[in-house]
């Protein structure tokens, strides 16, 4: 996936109903990813909550083919999702993560415009995903041993981050007969 970002040429034209459809798509999206994701084994049984983010597929997509607030508000109402299925632990990392993730994404493309590829911006998201996760355990949580896990969770985000550009890169065209 060497396709580099084209940031204005790519973007869909919408008006409010459109979006909103779009939007409901993707979120729709987003949660059968999710649901598919939780029903496999875990990646690695010795290190717990690493997974690929298969749902963060949707909202990359809304983030470089639609526009941030599609983004935003797929990563939010995923999250949500989350909190009503897994809890509110759950929904808070996912909420944190997908937040940070695009936030960082969106500086990236800003800064480096038409000059950074998919798979990159896929692996800075996926890693400040799991660093977002791990802010917020340190938020609701004490403990230095936290910290021993971030080299765990950088390593994880960036096979998360491979992964999920390679799967936006072959799910890709049924997005775009989506719009």
């Amino acid at each position: 996936m060497q396709e580099k970002i084209h940031t204005d040429k790519n973007k869909v034209n919408t008006g409010s109903t459109t979006e909103i459809a779009l939007t409901g798509l993707l979120l729709a999206a987003a949660i059968v990813l999710s649901v598919f994701e939780s029903s496999l084994p875990p990646v690695m049984a010795a290190v717990p909550g690493v997974k690929f983010g298969l749902s963060n597929v949707a909202v990359m997509y809304a983030l470089f083919f639609l526009n941030r607030r599609q983004a935003v508000s797929v990563a939010v109402l995923k999250s949500l999702f989350v909190l009503f299925t897994r809890g509110p632990m759950s929904g808070v990392l996912s909420l944190a993560g997908g937040l940070l993730s695009i936030f960082v994404m969106l500086l990236l493309m800003r800064l480096f415009k038409d000059r950074i590829s998919y798979l990159m911006l896929s692996i800075a998201g996926a890693v400040f995903h799991n660093i977002g996760q791990l802010a917020a355990v340190a938020a609701m949580f004490s403990g230095i041993y936290m910290m021993a896990y971030l080299p765990v969770l950088l390593v994880s985000g960036v096979a998360a981050g491979a992964a999920t550009a390679t799967l936006l890169k072959f799910i890709m065209p049924a997005f775009q007969r989506m719009r």
